[in-house]
Order: C-alpha cells, then structure tokens, then sequence
C-alpha cells in the first residue's frame, strides 16, 4: 500500500504550524525513534505523529521547542494513541518530563481481546497488507539526513493507528472488555524512570561474575568501570566497546602481554590495537587492588506463607487466563500478585486499600482474590 505524502517538520516555522494543527485535534497517534543502539545515553531522534487526513514526522534534533507538544501529550482531554507506549513513555518522562494523560495502547488493546500477535507488524500485515521492513529497526535514527525508505518505515509506525484503534475500541465494546482496557491505559501512564548514572558497583549484575575468585571480580569490575568511561568520552553504548563476555573471559585468563589477547572473545586486532595496553594496565591494577566488596542484597525469600499466597494467587491468574484465551498478566500483573500476597487483604475494603489493583478489577475478581488468599490458614 502506498502511503499519502508526509510533512517532515525540521524549522520553527514548519513546526509552529504544525504545533497549532495538533492543537485543534481530539486525539493524536504517536511513536518515537531514538538511537539505543549508537550513542552512550539515548535519546529521541524523531517523533512521529498522525492525525487524520495527515502524518508528520518531526526532528527534535533541530533544536524544536517541543513544549507545546508536552502540553498536549500531558493533557487529559486529548486521546494520545501509542502502540506498546511503554519504552516511548519513559523516554518522553527522562528526556522531558512529560507524563501522558488519556492513553490508549493498541498493543494492549490487542492482548485484552485475546490476539496471538500483537506486534505492530503482525497486526498491520493482518488488516491492512502492510509489510515493515524490520531492518529499519535498528537504523541509527540519529543520522541525518535520513533516507527516504526510513522516513517511510517511521511514518508507517503512526499511519495506521487511528484506523486500528478504532477497530480495538468497537471490539472491546462489543466483549464488555472497554472499562478493562481504560484501566490498564491509565496504568501504563505511570511509567517508573530508572536512574540513568553510572553505578561502579553494578558489575555485580554481569553474569558469571559469582562464579570468579575474589581477585578475579576486582578484574571485572576495573573492566566494567573502564568500558564506561570509554562509552561516556565516544558516546557509544559500552557493549559497542567490549561486551560482558569479554569482560569474563578476561578476568578468567588475567593476560599479561598483548600475545595473550588474541583468542579472547571480543578481543580481535582493532580492539587489541585500540585498547590493548590499557585493558593490561587496567587488569594489573586491579590485581594488586582489594578484592570488591559483595553488596548487601534485600532480594532474600520471601516468608513461606507468603510465597505460598503468591503461589495459590499465581496458579488461579493462569488457570483464569486459559479459560479467557489471554496471557496472565492481563489478568494482573505479577507486582498486583506480590501486592496481594503481602498484604493478605481479607476483606473487600482491605483490597480497596491495595494501590496497585484498580476499581474494575477489583470488582471483577476481588472476591475469588479474597477466597484463594483464605482457604487455608496461614
């Protein structure tokens, strides 16, 4: 299917105009590109946006004031239409601090009616005969200029969705399943933003790294805090550098000249060329230096009765999603379950108090919650 042309907004001028189009509309189809996989802290790269009779594809990294839009994406009068709005949201939250009010997720649309294949592209070959070509997935979107097929792939993220939201809502309609979705919408909203700085010591979460003698992790963590500091100065993603494995295999064989690198996984003659000596210098170091401390964990076991609640809760939320035809955490998500499991609510205003599961769930399975959590006692 041929796509009707699109409106790249990249001056002021072009943006203003837009800005004051998509302040007269209802609702709005968004999705975003960034540059994960290219540079050392991401960001948005370009934002595309549909409305009807019109796509736009807008380039933050013209310096835009995008202000404007933050006003709209946070306002609760104006349907925001994302498909999988998770990942997009805590972009826009870390990178701007906007948070998104009145949101409908055609990804979970999908997941509450029961579709096997909810990726954008399976729905879009599905009901409209459009093929994405996934390579433009990991593009570097912060390119420029950008070629024309990856300027289409984009405006393809956002053409469609209106029409498919439409599809959602009268099906959700129809199956009494609508005050379910608004729910979950409003939940996704409240995305948490990690912190983005670097910590030394989470080196610890490398895999194989328990497995190391005590000198060997000081090796790994020297590796891990360098690879950073490598990342930070060429703005690129400390995989790009070397990544974990590399990381391991070089605190296992604790080289001490450059005839000892080849081999290693990671290292071939460019990386031994670029970083040798210091990778050598760095492991010399961290030889002679203590041995890292083991952090403090709180991740201990969870009491048996209460991993037991979970347990009971856990086992009713699968067999509640066979007979619906979903995946469980459509039913409630395993932190609802955690939440549930702890504070052992034993009546129907004990559950009110419980943040995390809303009204319409609430009503819908509170009192099979409360017959699971109480028909042993604990």
């Amino acid at each position: 299917m041929k796509l009707p042309p699109f409106k790249l907004v990249t001056t002021v001028f072009e943006w203003q105009n837009t800005l004051t189009r998509l302040q007269s509309e209802a609702r709005l189809a968004i999705d975003l590109e960034a540059n994960s996989l290219f540079a050392y802290r991401e960001r948005v790269c370009l934002v595309q946006i549909s409305i009807t009779g019109q796509d736009y594809i807008i380039d933050p990294l013209t310096d835009l004031d995008l202000s404007g839009l933050g006003a709209i994406i946070g306002d609760p009068k104006v349907e925001k239409v994302f498909h999988a709005a998770e990942y997009d949201l805590v972009l826009l939250k870390r990178q701007y601090g906007w948070v998104c009010e009145n949101l409908f997720d055609t990804m979970w649309a999908a997941r509450i009616l029961g579709y096997a294949r909810y990726g954008l592209a399976n729905l879009l070959e599905s009901f409209y005969k459009v093929k994405l070509d996934k390579r433009h997935q990991k593009a570097n979107w912060s390119k420029r200029p950008l070629p024309s097929n990856q300027l289409t792939y984009a405006q393809t993220d956002t053409h469609f969705l209106l029409s498919l939201r439409d599809k959602f809502a009268l099906e959700l309609e129809a199956t009494g399943r609508m005050e379910e979705a608004q729910e979950i919408f409003s939940e996704q909203c409240h995305v948490q933003v990690n912190s983005s700085k670097f910590d030394p010591n989470s080196f610890w979460s490398i895999n194989g790294v328990h497995d190391l003698k005590p000198r060997q992790q000081a090796i790994v963590k020297a590796l891990h805090i360098y690879r950073d500091q490598l990342a930070s100065q060429q703005n690129r993603p400390p995989f790009k550098i070397y990544d974990d494995r590399t990381i391991i295999e070089l605190a296992k064989t604790e080289p001490q000249l450059i005839e000892d690198l080849p081999g290693i996984h990671g290292m071939s003659k460019g990386q031994i060329r670029r970083y040798g000596r210091k990778i050598l210098r760095v492991i010399s170091e961290a030889q002679r230096g203590p041995a890292p401390q083991k952090p403090r964990t709180n991740s201990r076991r969870p009491p048996d009765v209460i991993a037991n609640r979970y347990e009971r809760l856990r086992n009713w939320r699968k067999k509640r999603a066979q007979a619906r035809g979903v995946e469980s955490d459509v039913i409630l998500s395993r932190d609802i379950l955690w939440d549930l499991a702890w504070q052992n609510p034993k009546t129907s205003d004990d559950l009110e108090a419980i943040r995390s599961l809303g009204p319409w769930r609430r009503e819908r399975y509170g009192d099979e919650i409360l017959r699971i959590l109480h028909r042993r006692k604990y």
